[in-house]
Formats: C-alpha cells, structure tokens, sequence
C-alpha cells in the first residue's frame, strides 16, 4: 500500500496509518483550540496502537484525557460539547460497544440539526475501530458501519491508508456534522507517503487505486488490501481489475463507481461487514439505479463478498473462512469474468498485517 499516493513532493514522508492520526490530530488541536480528545485509554502508554501519541505532552489532561467504562454517558458528554461549540473527537476502542450509545448517536447527534432548524450543529468525530487480528471473536470484531450508514444526519467514513486517514480526519473534524470514523486495526502499521503539510481529504469522494477495463471492484476499509492482492495476482493472468476505495460510505461517491461500471460492465463490491441490508447492497443497488436511467442492464454482472453469514468466530481456521481474502476475491473475480484456465487454489498469497498487529486494542 505504499504507493497507494504517487508524488514527487518533498513535503511526502512515508508513515504509518496510527502516525498519520496523530499527525492530523496534533495539527486540529494546534489550528483550533476547541478541538479536544477523549475516549477510554487514549491517555494510555499504548497511546491507541499510537495514534494519539505525543497529544497528551503536548497539549495537556484539559485536552486530551480518558473516561470511564461508559459509552452512552461519555458519548453524550461528546454530543452536549459538540453543541456548545467544541469539536470533540471520541475515542471508541471497539465498535462493537458503539451498541451501547445508539440512543445517543441516532436519536440526539444525528437529528439535532434538523428538529432545531439548523440552528444546533454537532460537529462531533467518533473514532471507531474494527476487524480481526489475532482471534478477537464474537464481540470484538464486528463492522456495523451499515447501521450507521442507514441514519440520516450522520456521515460515515473508511480510509484504507495513511494518506487518506490523515486528510478525512482533517476534514472529519472541521465538518459541522456528526462523523463516524472507521478504522480497521490491520490498517495500523500499513504505511504510505503523506504530506506533512495539513490536508482534506473531501467526504464523500472516491479514490481509483487501480485502472483497468475487465471488472470494477469496489473494496471498503482492510478490504481494499485483500482486494489490491487479488488484482495484482491475476494481473499475472492478464486480468485487469479496477479497483475502487469509497473511502466515504456516507454520502457515497455514486458516481465515480457509475463511470467505471459503465466502462467494465461487471461490479464486484468487497465488504468488510456482512452483507444483509448491508453496504454492499447499497452500493449495488445505488448503481443498478443508476444504469437503468442510461440503458439496459443485460449484459452487466453484479456481485458482492463480505462476512459469512454467521457471529465471528475465535479460531484462526475459521477466521480465515469467514472473512474475505485476496484468493476468495480472486475466486470470485475469475467467476464472474468465467475465466476456465485458472486455478484459484495454486493461487499463491502473502499477508503480513496479522503476525505484524500487537493487541490488546
């Protein structure tokens, strides 16, 4: 992934997902003074797998401080902040546990600005991490970012790289809405170049990681990765994939999706969540929308991959099962492209970012 942003920029230094964070993190506080951390262990030593290391020193407790072991209390503490005028940022180790403030993210953020006619804004960043890594089961792994996705007045974000972690996060805060910000903990040590320099990355507006004309694979989040090895493996195969980071689920960029399909005809959307009323079929269905008003779908192929259908399992056996990966991606690229001298099993797969993450968090 670390040349996933190409320049010849002196202002370029390749970092990590976490550094990136911080980075962007460091240069809101500094530009703003309303901008303020908070979130269970962000105070820690770990720091967050380091994302916000240095914050602390450099900006004081008043700032940048933990909480206690409750979601809804200190989600609405963020919400009441964000409508007196601060830019909170709350720290939410797991998603799974944004389960426990819903009432708080649906009922108060979300809708505060339409019941009081525009004029309550919650400019509030909820930073939320998911994914597997060395077994983290049934409640530490799940991605629900579809749930959040399905709420009017709440913007939901994904990057899949340093770079863009960075300029969303920049962006995620100055924004005058709520914005769920997802981060995936394999993501944590990937590096890219990043400027040094503060950046946005505009919500709501796609990224090409790759071109190509036989399919369209749109991946999210750690999916990008699995994807990315799935399109330079059948490159070898004269396979041309072109690959599609949404980076923004909500508002989704429908329209750089649309321009590709259009060109290859076939639509493979990578999930890292499950795919009932999931955003897989939101993608494909805002798309096959789309093309009805230009033409007639015959000839067009739709498909999605994402979690089994069942809770997440321990067990690294069925981890690997359960979630996509590059060869299951290649499998089903193959598929639908109905490729016959290919062996998906002789497919030969590198993937590091599991031996590399360091739990707990």
């Amino acid at each position: 992934m670390k040349d996933i942003v190409n320049s010849d920029n002196n202002n370029l230094r390749l970092i990590r997902y976490v550094d990136a964070l911080a980075e962007a993190l460091h240069q809101e506080m500094e530009r703003d003074e309303k901008v303020f951390l908070f979130g269970l262990d962000v105070d820690d030593h770990k720091a967050i797998q380091g994302s916000t290391a240095g914050l602390l020193e450099k900006f004081g407790p008043e700032r940048i401080f933990g909480t206690p072991l409750s979601e809804d209390a200190m989600t609405g503490v963020a919400i009441g902040a964000a409508m007196a005028g601060y830019r909170p940022v709350h720290v939410h180790i797991r998603m799974d546990f944004l389960t426990l403030c819903m009432n708080q993210l649906i009922n108060m953020a979300a809708k505060a600005h339409y019941m009081y006619n525009g004029a309550v804004r919650v400019p509030l960043v909820v930073r939320t991490m998911i994914g597997r890594s060395w077994g983290q089961g049934a409640q530490h792994s799940q991605a629900l970012h579809s749930l959040f996705m399905h709420i009017p007045g709440l913007k939901v974000v994904a990057p899949s790289n340093p770079h863009d972690a960075k300029g969303l996060m920049i962006s995620a805060i100055r924004d005058d809405n709520p914005v769920i910000f997802v981060e995936h903990r394999l993501l944590c040590n990937n590096e890219a170049y990043v400027p040094q320099d503060d950046f946005e990355v505009p919500i709501g507006k796609a990224r090409v990681v790759k071109e190509g004309e036989d399919i369209t694979v749109v991946a999210i989040s750690h999916m990008v990765l699995e994807s990315l090895r799935a399109a330079n493996k059948l490159e070898e195969y004269d396979v041309k994939v072109e690959l599609i980071d949404p980076r923004s689920l909500k508002p989704l960029d429908t329209k750089t999706i649309l321009d590709s399909v259009i060109k290859t005809k076939k639509l493979l959307v990578v999930d890292n969540g499950w795919l009932s009323c999931g955003a897989a079929s939101e993608i494909i269905t805002k798309i096959t929308e789309e093309l009805q008003k230009v033409g007639d779908l015959s000839g067009y192929k739709f498909a999605r991959l994402g979690f089994a259908e069942t809770t997440c399992p321990t067990t690294r056996n069925l981890e690997n099962i359960f979630y996509p990966s590059g060869k299951t991606i290649s499998g089903k690229i193959i598929e639908m492209l109905d490729i016959r001298d290919v062996n998906v099993e002789k497919l030969d797969f590198q993937q590091t970012e599991i031996e590399e993450f360091k739990g707990p968090f």
